[in-house]
């Protein structure tokens, strides 16, 4: 049987486990951050395919293993035991490009069936508390070297977390600035789109020891 040769080629899959992301990149240089969610509302399995309704409750998926299948695809496991799918080099394009458009759809049906894509609508949230750990002149600026803060629903990432605090503190917005932090959590380096969850430990770590100046 021959494999079928795509147009498209990844040169890089990279699956961020905390943030929930599947990070494809292609050899045309388009990149794509995939969440696990969308990967498994669209999955190419023909059960999934062939449902009456759209699959919901996948809000918190994730994908636990990615096996490779010949040259063309990859196989891709999630933690809700399905593994059926099978995502060619075309098909991972495909959702990456139409990716706002089929979520757009996707939720206009949800809202026309009366269904919702949580696990359980309408239940309260636990608040979530994380730790932030300020460095060297932060510590002076902010006059503390750490904080507990719970989370407004509005924080989701490294990057609106950010936000917040720059908005938080107004008078030192510009020290929150990406471009003059940079940010572990839980003592990893991460990415604008890392997941924030509770109980996380945040560090911010000037990138220059001299404390830019606000425009």
């Amino acid at each position: 049987m021959t494999e079928k040769v795509s147009t498209q080629v990844p040169v890089e899959i990279s699956l961020h486990s905390k943030s929930r992301l599947l990070v494809v990149v292609f050899s045309n240089g388009i990149r794509f951050e995939l969440p696990c969610e969308y990967l498994r509302v669209f999955s190419p399995a023909k059960e999934v395919r062939s449902q009456l309704t759209p699959t919901t409750g996948k809000e918190n998926v994730n994908i636990i293993r990615i096996e490779p299948q010949g040259q063309y695809a990859v196989r891709l496991v999630f933690d809700d035991g399905h593994d059926t799918g099978i995502y060619s080099w075309d098909t991972l394009y495909q959702l990456g490009k139409q990716q706002s458009e089929n979520w757009r759809g996707y939720l206009d049906k949800l809202e026309a069936l009366g269904l919702s894509r949580q696990i359980a609508p309408g239940s309260a949230e636990k608040p979530r508390t994380i730790k932030l750990l300020y460095f060297t002149y932060l510590v002076k600026k902010l006059r503390k070297e750490s904080e507990t803060q719970e989370l407004p629903d509005t924080v989701e990432d490294v990057r609106t977390l950010l936000d917040w605090l720059a908005k938080r503190r107004h008078e030192h917005a510009h020290l929150f600035d990406l471009n003059h932090v940079q940010v572990t959590v839980n003592k990893q380096f991460s990415e604008p789109f890392t997941r924030i969850e509770d109980g996380d430990e945040i560090a911010l770590i000037p990138r220059s020891p001299i404390a830019p100046t606000a425009k």
